[in-house]
């Protein structure tokens, strides 16, 4: 039977009734792991399909970049955790009577969430009455991150282990996404990761596309004629998601994600900052740079933001 205990930190009440434990899709910032006490479970990255590397513990995000932009014709490959690594991190915690809650990237993209479900059922059959939750987030990068910071801010306001759960597969999953830019479809295209964007005709035009992640699926959301008009443009789908959905934008915790060029990222944040204002909000975006796990799909040069809305709110 699993043990309850609590701790009081910075005036809330953390439940250690559960681990939240993600894989490194959610880019979620070494600080924050530990301000939050997540786990994180690393995809593998490869530039030349022999030898890979752990995402950020065997390679930096930079490291990724910097490959990536000086051998453009080369494009790299990532291998989802095994079965095994999610049963090397969840034993620890069933063996000291913990539940587990694991968050992973949308099963559209990589198959992190069936390593999971696998790892859950082979531990049950040992530890039948373990409690392991796998949630498929539906999304990835600041999706997912954001995501992944509710569950974390939940259990440090004392929810239980079967809160948080429902809290995540409920409404809270429907409201995030990510609204973003790439350089081009190149990446997209090679990885076969381009679904329904196929239909634009941003690689032969030049046009810059505009795509949505939301519900696990990814969608095109239209065209720019440059990079700044596609920046304006993700900033346009935000305002109207808000608007033909009747929500309040302070409700809501945002995020900015940026490739190669950081300068960008934090120019594409004061937008964004400036219209959340506009819009209420009482705090502005993070700014994260997208890790490897998605960048080897979109490409260096990707550009976007996320949200979900606040589970006090859901």
């Amino acid at each position: 039977m699993a043990f309850i205990y609590y701790i009081l930190m910075e005036g809330m009440v953390i439940n250690m009734e559960y681990q939240i434990i993600s894989d490194s899709s959610c880019d979620l910032e070494a600080d924050l792991k530990e301000k939050y006490n997540v786990e994180v479970v690393p995809f593998y990255v490869s530039f030349d399909g022999k030898k890979y590397y752990k995402e950020i513990e065997e390679i930096a995000i930079r490291d990724v970049y910097e490959r990536m932009v000086s051998n453009p014709k080369q494009y790299p490959k990532t291998s989802l955790p095994s079965v095994q690594n999610y049963v090397d991190a969840f034993m620890p915690h069933i063996e000291a009577g913990r539940a587990v809650i694991c968050i992973c990237i949308t099963t559209s993209l990589s198959g992190s969430y069936n390593s999971a479900l696998n790892a859950k059922e082979i531990i049950c059959e040992d530890y039948p009455k373990a409690k392991i939750a796998v949630i498929n987030s539906y999304g990835a990068t600041v999706f997912q991150r954001l995501y992944v910071i509710e569950a974390a801010r939940m259990q440090k306001h004392g929810y239980s282990y079967e809160q948080t759960v429902n809290k995540l597969m409920g409404q809270m999953r429907d409201t995030a996404r990510i609204i973003f830019t790439v350089g081009n479809l190149d990446y997209l295209q090679h990885g076969g990761r381009i679904g329904k964007v196929a239909g634009i005709a941003g690689s032969i035009l030049n046009l810059k596309p505009l795509i949505t992640l939301a519900d696990g699926s990814i969608d095109s959301s239209g065209i720019a004629r440059s990079r700044k008009k596609s920046m304006l443009k993700t900033i346009e789908l935000i305002k109207s998601y808000f608007k033909e959905n009747g929500e309040n934008p302070k409700n809501y915790a945002f995020a900015v994600g940026f490739g190669y060029d950081r300068q960008e990222g934090v120019f594409y944040r004061e937008m964004i900052n400036t219209v959340l204002k506009g819009l209420g909000a009482e705090d502005g975006a993070d700014l994260v740079q997208i890790g490897a796990t998605i960048c080897v799909h979109t490409g260096p040069f990707a550009l976007g933001a996320g949200f979900v809305k606040r589970f006090e709110f859901c």
